[in-house]
């Protein structure tokens, strides 16, 4: 089932409607198609009893106002690109720098900014949401015009499926993610410290003071980045390993033991309060841990007014490695016209 409700408007005057996913799984979830946004995620605990395990806003405005990208779909490029430059077949592309001087989550006004066309697909067991953008040669500096579409589907054991597709008529480089917030005690229930992590990961990439990888890799053994057996979220933070103290939580990027390109499960968070748990399913490389070290409490509210605060979510954003079009030694993110961008990403909840 799909419900469809009116969201507000943009200044520019754009209606904004939220669409409500359900079926007789624990899950049901509402997206927006202003950014893709993933509003709420309701999911039951052991006692049968829903939470809204997404931390996001009542009202458009604050999406509009609030710098977190919260529950967005990001593009053109997820995460940063140092000084947001690179080049490709011999031309250099100068992006908008929106953090310092680096280019930040597509830049200026990413995907996370736009609306999308929406079709609905309204089967009773799985119904899917298909978002579609057109991104013009030459949007945020980008190459090529690149027709993007966005599959949101629940599945009938409760999954939330994302599947991202790309195709582009000029090389260029792609690397989308979903940057929703995750708390799986309820968005309102305070930290998420004492939640569990486990990732199928044993190194990070080594990063510089302004969060841009710097060619480098650290095995996590020893450290406070080793989840492989899981260990509660926030054991790490009063670590004095450098990184730690720098960025005031966790905002790296970890890669995915033996990845051989195929969909399989890489990790979870489990909150042993409630029962709920996330299973992270991807194809992709890597996975970015940000557990909400940077917002400001004075940013607006979440739902309900319940104020922001550090370490109240964690995100759990696949990826290529950050900043690969600067590194050819890693995954790369460049798409060339015939072929195609394709990936899938499931959130398999469970209680």
């Amino acid at each position: 089932m799909i419900k469809k409700e009116s969201f507000g408007k943009l200044p520019c005057g754009c209606e904004v409607y939220s669409y409500t996913l359900s079926n007789d799984s624990i899950t049901s979830v509402c997206i927006l198609n202003y950014g893709g946004i993933l509003k709420n995620i309701w999911v039951k605990d052991k006692n049968g009893v829903p939470a809204d395990v997404i931390c996001g806003f009542d009202s458009i405005d604050g999406y509009l106002t609030s710098g977190g990208y919260q529950g967005a779909l990001i593009g053109r490029i997820g995460n940063r690109i140092a000084k947001g430059k690179f080049t490709l077949e011999g031309k250099e592309y100068q992006l908008f720098c929106n953090d310092g001087q680096n280019s930040l989550h597509g830049g200026k006004d990413g995907f996370n900014a736009k609306i999308w066309d929406v079709e609905e697909c309204d089967c009773s067991e799985a119904p899917s949401l298909v978002l579609t953008y057109v991104s013009a040669d030459g949007e945020e500096n980008y190459p090529g015009t690149l027709r993007v579409k966005v599959t949101y589907t629940l599945t009938g054991c409760g999954a939330l499926k994302i599947h991202y597709e790309a195709t582009t008529d000029k090389t260029t480089i792609v690397n989308m993610t979903n940057h929703a917030y995750y708390n799986l005690a309820g968005y309102e229930s305070g930290v998420v410290d004492g939640q569990i992590l486990q990732l199928d990961c044993d190194k990070i990439n080594s990063l510089d003071n302004e969060l841009i990888p710097d060619g480098k890799f650290i095995d996590v053994d020893g450290t406070p980045y080793d989840f492989r057996c899981g260990k509660p979220i926030g054991e790490g933070f009063a670590s004095d390993y450098p990184m730690m103290k720098e960025f005031g939580g966790y905002d790296n990027n970890f890669v995915f033991s033996a990845y051989n390109g195929q969909l399989r499960p890489r990790g979870s968070v489990t909150d042993p309060k409630s029962g709920r748990k996330v299973t992270l399913w991807t194809d992709q490389p890597c996975v970015q841990i940000y557990t909400a070290n940077m917002i400001n409490p004075d940013d607006p509210a979440f739902k309900g007014g319940v104020k922001q605060y550090r370490h109240c979510a964690v995100c759990l954003e696949t990826q290529c490695i950050p900043d690969a079009v600067n590194h050819p030694e890693f995954t790369s993110t460049v798409l060339k016209p015939g072929e195609k961008y394709d990936t899938t990403t499931v959130y398999k909840f469970s209680n």
